[in-house]
């Protein structure tokens, strides 16, 4: 009966928490007027960073990479899950951030072998035809792109002999692709095997070296405009991954 007990008064919680989150996020939305979505997403930021985590208070990792970078010069954090509780895209505001930015970093826990799910309507919303490919649709052509994802599993779980079956590099295709059809250059991802596991320390130096990362970026994002490749007639190339080492080919590091 306590177990029980203990479980009902949870769930009730969450439950008030949620529509609180919900309710506040329609009072926001009809506060302000929709024409200065896109003057409030306005920012001389080099960097846009998406960070979409569902629970950002219950992920040690997560919450140390973003700590990590988020007080970059240079860098501004847009947040998901903070700004679209009810999923609710402010598209134009979106668009004008991106317009903007000379990077974008996407920060995620792998979710299903995949990104989570507001993230993936983000793509849905945000990279449209026009916008990020198609005809008109160079917005982001010759922005660098990298990506921070967290795992549970550790390296040997994602092998051909371990519980996932597969090595990470054929899950990350998708996320690379992305990139690469909206013309966007591909950076060596961030990633980070059994977050959830991590020691204090290692944990820190891999902090560490996503900031020191990310801060290169934004010193070469300042240094001048994108780098934009040569542009082909029939839209059949795209920029490919940048670095040394080619697709398909990358450690899971």
């Amino acid at each position: 009966m306590v177990v029980l007990r203990w479980y009902e008064v949870r769930r009730t919680r969450l439950r008030r928490f949620r529509q609180d989150r919900i309710a506040a996020a329609r009072q926001w939305r009809f506060s302000v007027p929709a024409e200065y979505g896109a003057l409030l997403a306005m920012t001389d930021a080099p960097i846009v960073l998406i960070f979409a985590h569902p629970y950002p208070d219950r992920s040690i990792a997560n919450r140390a990479l973003l700590e990590a970078v988020e007080d970059l010069e240079g860098v501004k954090v847009r947040s998901l899950y903070d700004l679209y509780p009810t999923f609710d895209i402010d598209v134009s505001a979106e668009q004008e951030t991106l317009r903007q930015a000379r990077v974008l970093v996407l920060q995620h826990p792998l979710y299903w072998y995949s990104v989570p799910s507001l993230l993936k309507h983000w793509f849905e919303k945000v990279l449209t035809r026009g916008f990020a490919y198609g005809p008109g649709g160079k917005a982001l052509w010759g922005k660098r792109c990298l990506w921070a994802v967290t795992t549970g599993g550790d390296q040997q779980a994602f092998s051909n002999s371990g519980m996932h079956g597969r090595p990470f590099q054929e899950f990350s295709p998708v996320v690379e692709q992305t990139a690469l059809f909206c013309g966007m250059t591909w950076e060596e991802p961030l990633i980070v095997h059994g977050a959830h596991r991590l020691a204090r320390e290692q944990l820190a130096l891999t902090a560490r070296s996503y900031r020191e990362r990310v801060a290169a970026l934004a010193r070469r994002a300042a240094a001048g405009p994108p780098e934009l490749g040569r542009e082909p007639a029939d839209g059949s190339e795209r920029p490919r991954a940048g670095g040394s080492t080619r697709a398909g080919e990358r450690r899971a590091t």
